[in-house]
């Protein structure tokens, strides 16, 4: 079983700071990093995997600096974001390849092993260049996996899968993560990481802005102000009736439409259909209008 640790790590480019001060353990099990494009996901995993050196802090595996240190790689396995993969050769000459890099005892028994795993057999002997986006990333997936590391870094491993290769992986995953190896993946889709993670990790612009279990940021999210467009039969009246409600943190009425915000998303959806029904106003049109990534995790960094 293997831990990550980051202590006070930054990692900046001139005067663009892509890390931000970030402390943080992930140990055995499914841990999700979840944020925005942007958000700093690729630049954290790339110094996990000692492709980057931190500007500042310390990144360790197993107490273990992860710069600059050839032997680690007997132990992390990682699959990038950007595409690196010689269409030239087959899905096997790929993975075998991989593991003839690592040395390994039985390069071919190990490769195969691998394919099986990832359910690229049938595809196997043909050319990369002929693979879909979703078959290609399970091919980086099987060389990553190869020689069985105990920390496992994936970069939005399930772009470009359809539903079935992707509910594949995530089995995979959750089985490694049940046997004690260290998986940590990144996403920006939330329910990637809900249907998968143990643990979650959000990170919006550099920063670490919440960390736990996916119940727990899903409350952080749930009760956060959300903003409504509400169009109705009669906006002042229905107006005047929810601002007294303690769950509608404002409201404003504008030509064609109110603009509300509350301070509980689960309250208001159920008050406003009871508040119209009983001054019999008619709803014509209910938007949220904040309900982007960027704006929930905007808000878990100013919590």
């Amino acid at each position: 079983m293997s831990e990550i640790e980051l202590a006070n790590v930054s990692r900046w480019y001139g005067n663009l700071v892509a890390v931000n001060d970030i402390s943080m353990r992930i140990g055995p099990g499914v841990t999700g990093l979840l944020g925005p494009n942007g958000a700093g996901k690729t630049t954290l995993l790339s110094m996990l995997a000692g492709f980057l050196e931190p500007s500042k802090g310390r990144v360790t595996v197993d107490g273990e600096p992860t710069w600059s240190n050839l032997g680690l790689y007997r132990k992390i396995g990682f699959v990038p974001e950007r595409e690196a993969i010689f269409g030239y050769l087959t899905g096997w000459e790929f993975v075998y390849a991989s593991a003839r890099l690592h040395k390994l005892p039985n390069a071919q028994t190990a490769a195969q092993a691998a394919i099986e795993l990832v359910d690229l057999v049938e595809a196997s002997g043909r050319k990369i260049e002929t693979y879909s986006k979703g078959m290609r990333q399970r091919a980086r997936v099987a060389a990553a996996l190869v020689h069985r590391p105990s920390v496992l870094l994936l970069d939005e491993p399930f772009n470009g899968m359809d539903p079935r290769q992707r509910l594949h992986l995530m089995g995979v995953l959750r089985r490694m993560g049940e046997a004690g190896h260290t998986v940590l993946y990144s996403s920006h889709i939330l329910e990637e990481v809900e249907r998968l993670a143990t643990v979650v990790q959000v990170m919006v612009t550099g920063r670490l802005a919440a960390s736990g279990d996916f119940r727990s940021i899903r409350r952080l999210m749930t009760h956060r102000p959300h903003v409504f467009t509400v169009r109705s039969s009669d906006d002042r009246r229905l107006a005047a009736a929810l601002v007294t409600d303690g769950s509608v943190a404002g409201v404003t009425v504008g030509t064609d439409a109110l603009t509300i915000s509350a301070s509980d998303y689960g309250t208001f959806t159920r008050l406003l259909p009871q508040v119209a029904r009983a001054e019999k106003i008619r709803l014509r049109e209910v938007l949220p209008t904040d309900e982007s990534l960027e704006s929930v995790f905007s808000y878990l960094v100013a919590s």
